[in-house]
């Protein structure tokens, strides 16, 4: 192979991908766009597509798993809830395969499992909730900074806190350690996880009320 075919498969090579990651751009970026238009089984839909295409990439897994585990805290059909958080729960699954250890979704699904025990806490809570512990517990060693980790650590250990009769009082300053944390944030791009400060602002008044 002479030096010009080299060069030759190289740009081509090149120019592919540049393409492929200009197309996972563009459909994260329209995704987000119909997110934010409320427009949910199209963003949805559209994740789908981009986690079908980009094997790689756990973003789009991830977005699709918090999708269905947020429309699923007030539903009161468990059928409608299991098809809802199983499929959370297999994209979660799909995620880790292709980024273990990472805290963005350790925190999502210890959300997913906290939906469980939101629906039904007797038939749930015990079974669920010392792997949630576990998960926050895991993400926190693995990134203390992160506020999202944070946030949902100290919301979690409030929420026992509360049933169990006992003071709130610590979680209520590491929920306010985690609004600190929000606003130094900085995501490592535009798609990767940013939310939580305002649920975070909602818990600290709460606090004080």
């Amino acid at each position: 192979m002479n030096t010009l075919t080299k060069i030759f498969i190289f740009f081509l090579l090149s120019q592919t991908m540049t393409f492929a990651q200009g197309n996972y751009e563009n459909g994260m970026q329209k995704a987000f766009e119909l997110w934010g238009q409320n427009k949910n089984d199209e963003a949805e839909n559209m994740f789908e597509r981009i986690a079908n295409a980009e094997t790689d990439k756990w973003l789009p897994h991830y977005y699709i798993a918090l999708m269905n585990s947020n429309k699923s805290w007030n539903i009161k059909d468990e059928q409608l809830l299991r098809v809802q958080l199983d499929k959370a729960q297999e994209h979660i699954n799909s995620a880790m395969a292709i980024s273990s250890d990472n805290p963005e979704i350790l925190v999502l699904q210890a959300y997913v499992l906290t939906n469980w025990v939101a629906f039904d806490g007797m038939k749930y809570g015990m079974k669920y909730s010392g792997k949630i512990a576990e998960l926050y517990n895991k993400a926190y060693q693995l990134s203390p900074e992160n506020p999202r980790v944070v946030f949902a650590k100290a919301e979690w250990g409030m929420g026992s806190a509360r049933y169990f009769g006992q003071d709130t009082t610590p979680y209520c300053a590491s929920v306010e350690k985690s609004i600190e944390l929000f606003a130094n944030f900085k995501p490592a791009s535009e798609f990767h996880p940013n939310w939580g400060k305002e649920r975070a602002e909602q818990v600290v008044k709460s606090c004080k009320e």
